[in-house]
């Protein structure tokens, strides 16, 4: 080999590392390690897959309807479970206010609904089982091989759900996006059995619609 050729294969290898150490670097160690995207921040784009596989392209620059983002760990989980339940009322409630509310976990698609306690909810459940939207949210963190062991223990292999060896998860959070793609409102918390409840969520989405100007 020449040494212009190896020269553009070592710029190809460090640019790929690179790219590898970028990745690495958007998965926090730990869940207590996360930093979430601020209030004020503008969203970042994601794709996520429907139940059928088919793409939902998140555009916050085009966006016609504020958006409820909720982030969950999956229907495995009895606290999203929970959560799920807790938030049968609100969800109508926020919809009928103007607001878009998208689920968004790891669960493959093919198991967001049938994963839960009550597969009937009548949510737009998302699968990120590539955690894509959960690290341009900078709420992904890895899971250990201790926790990842404790999992297996009680019947939960993450690389079954989600259909990766990411092990990995995303901090159970909220994030509400105006229009203009400009985050309103954020709610994380590390510890996954505390989650923001149905009476909160609404309180911060009626100060949103109490600003017209952040919502059309």
């Amino acid at each position: 080999m020449n040494i212009g050729g190896r020269s553009v294969v070592i710029l190809l290898a460090c640019a790929l590392l690179a790219a590898s150490m970028t990745l690495e670097a958007a998965i926090a160690p730990s869940a207590g390690a996360v930093q979430p995207l601020k209030m004020g921040d503008h969203a970042p784009d994601f794709t996520a897959h429907r139940i059928d596989h088919t793409a939902y392209m998140f555009v916050p620059a085009h966006l016609a309807k504020p958006h409820v983002l909720i982030f969950y760990r999956g229907g495995w989980c009895p606290y999203c479970n929970r959560q799920l339940a807790d938030l049968h009322l609100v969800e109508p409630k926020l919809r009928a206010a103007g607001f878009e509310v998208l689920f968004l976990s790891t669960d493959r698609p093919e198991l967001l609904y049938s994963s839960l306690k009550n597969p009937d909810v009548p949510y737009t459940l998302l699968s990120d089982p590539t955690l894509e939207a959960a690290q341009a949210f900078h709420i992904a963190f890895h899971v250990d091989d201790e926790t990842y062991a404790k999992e297996l223990a009680w019947g939960v292999d993450l690389e079954k759900t989600t259909g990766t060896q990411a092990h990995a998860l995303p901090v159970p959070s909220v994030f509400i996006v105006d229009t203009s793609g400009v985050i309103r409102f954020v709610y994380s918390n590390p510890d996954y059995k505390v989650r923001l409840s149905a009476d909160d969520l609404w309180r911060a989405a009626q100060r949103l619609t109490a600003q017209p100007h952040l919502t059309h």
